[in-house]
């Protein structure tokens, strides 16, 4: 992606430009590994960063040399092998359905790249433990579309409602302002969350 072109018209607005002249961000890229990227995400719900990458890594521990595991690797492991990296019981089994849709080509990750973003969404919300929030995040963290605004984001609310002087709650009033940022809004929403860690 042309960074100049999408920035010269996010500074259109003159809001979110004060933001892009204090904070430097990298664009969306492709991930290398899909089927990683979705169990790191099952893994992390309501989980603070911190305890989310203790637990992954344990988990990855599972495997020879922390090797990123194959579907069927999951399905080998017992529940409790999974329990005892700190997994609950509902992730547990999230990941084995995970594991379970993709070995029976019910989710084919190579052809996610060729979807539209919504067509994405509802592959991925089809599996269980696989919300909306979560697969917008693999939108913008994994397959690096540019034009993805998740307003079931708390921190994207909380940084428009901030800036923009409207209620964090008033979901239709924040999507609308995110239109103008359109067809850079992945871009935008990393400005905003950056504005967060440093506010």
């Amino acid at each position: 992606m042309d960074n100049s072109v999408a920035l010269n018209h996010l500074r259109q607005d003159k809001i979110l430009e004060t933001i892009i002249d204090k904070y430097q961000v990298s664009s969306p890229s492709i991930s290398a590994n899909l089927f990683r990227d979705l169990m790191e995400a099952i893994v992390s719900q309501q989980l603070s960063n911190k305890a989310a990458a203790t637990i992954f890594g344990r988990f990855l521990a599972l495997f020879p040399n922390n090797t990123i595991p194959k579907p069927d690797d999951i399905l080998k492991l017992s529940e409790e092998v999974l329990r005892s990296c700190g997994l609950s019981h509902q992730k547990s089994s999230y990941l084995k359905s995970l594991s379970q849709e993709i070995i029976s080509d019910q989710l084919v990750l190579e052809n996610l790249h060729l979807l539209p973003d919504e067509d994405v969404i509802t592959a991925l919300t089809k599996v269980k433990g696989i919300g909306r929030w979560t697969a917008e995040m693999f939108l913008i963290f994994s397959l690096g579309r540019l034009d993805t605004f998740s307003v079931g984001d708390l921190g994207l609310r909380t940084a428009v409602s901030k800036l923009y002087e409207v209620d964090r709650e008033d979901k239709n009033k924040i999507e609308e302002i995110s239109k103008q940022w359109s067809p850079y809004r992945s871009l935008a929403s990393l400005y905003l969350w950056k504005s967060l860690e440093n506010s």
